[in-house]
């Protein structure tokens, strides 16, 4: 059976790319601009605030994890008011130095592990913008020591280095995804697939890219009829069944075309299109260049990574 979040993570490519240790005493905030990469903290001892834009402002304990897939700005600070400090989160500090705010000797009144990553897929912002924009985990052990893992491994050079963080930075999103609470998700692939009867036609959706679908028989697959199944399925994950249908297919026919020459006709069969001309028309309007296009620009790419 197919398993449409892992398929997405897995699209999406996360690299690990930053972590450290966070630390504050006293009176104390830092503000944060958008930065548009995801990011992670993980609280191991004490307690601050952190307020992230369009969200209700939360207390975070020991043990409290947060995601936030496309990270907008946010204030994070001790438990008395203070004002801000302005960071820029692209200039941060080395991760192997942890960040001291605040009072600057004596112990922490809270003490953080973070960082950021980010995804390498060209489809990052459409498959990221149907997660939840912050999640907000309590009492999952398991996630703060992936992140004591990642934090780990990005500080060292050893062999393989570059593979473990990716595989790490992928089991923690989705430990975080599957953790998440259902009554705080709002439209997108966690809402859909909390619904039993749309969970299946994702499946169906993320099954075999050979197989031609419509929304008749997603509908009776979900055993539903079709202006009901299609009402469903667009309030659940924010978008038209064909439409996500469609979406996910280009992305899959792009990480096809990178892999190497291939004929057009085999990648239109492989995701499910009748001709290339039909395939081609698709492609184009949906990435704004024909599929021949994108093969050489894609190869060019690969040529000038492969020199450097």
């Amino acid at each position: 059976m197919s398993d449409p979040l892992a398929q997405v993570i897995e699209l999406l490519r996360p690299r690990a790319v930053f972590s450290k240790g966070i630390t504050g005493a006293g009176r104390w905030a830092v503000r944060y601009g958008a930065f548009g990469h995801p990011g992670f903290c993980a609280v191991t001892e004490g307690r601050c605030r952190l307020a992230v834009d369009g969200e209700t402002p939360i207390i975070l304990e020991e043990g409290d994890f947060v995601l936030l897939p496309a990270t907008p700005a946010f204030t994070m600070s001790g438990m008395e008011t203070a004002p801000p400090q302005m960071i820029d989160p692209r200039q941060a500090s080395p991760a192997d130095e942890e960040v001291r705010y605040g009072r600057r000797t004596g112990p922490p009144d809270v003490r953080q592990f973070g960082g950021y990553f980010t995804f390498e897929s060209e489809d990052a912002a459409l498959f990221a913008g149907l997660l939840p924009r912050m999640i907000h985990i309590r009492g999952v052990p398991r996630l703060a020591q992936l992140i004591r893992m990642v934090g780990e491994e990005a500080s060292t050079e050893n062999a393989g280095r570059n593979l473990i963080l990716a595989r790490l930075v992928e089991i923690l999103l989705i430990e975080a995804l599957r953790h998440s609470p259902e009554n705080a998700l709002q439209p997108g692939l966690l809402r859909g697939l909390a619904d039993d009867r749309i969970a299946i036609a994702l499946r169906k959706i993320h099954g075999p890219t050979d197989q031609s679908w419509t929304v008749e028989r997603l509908a009776r697959e979900a055993g539903m009829s079709r202006s009901v199944f299609f009402e469903r399925f667009s309030r659940a994950v924010g978008m038209r069944p064909m439409e996500y249908l469609q979406k996910w297919r280009m992305a899959v026919a792009k990480e096809i075309m990178k892999a190497g020459p291939i004929a057009l006709e085999e990648v239109a069969r492989r995701v499910g299109y009748g001709s290339a001309s039909t395939f081609s028309t698709a492609f184009s309007r949906h990435a704004g260049m024909p599929p021949g296009r994108f093969m050489r620009t894609e190869g060019a790419r690969e040529d000038k990574r492969t020199r450097t």
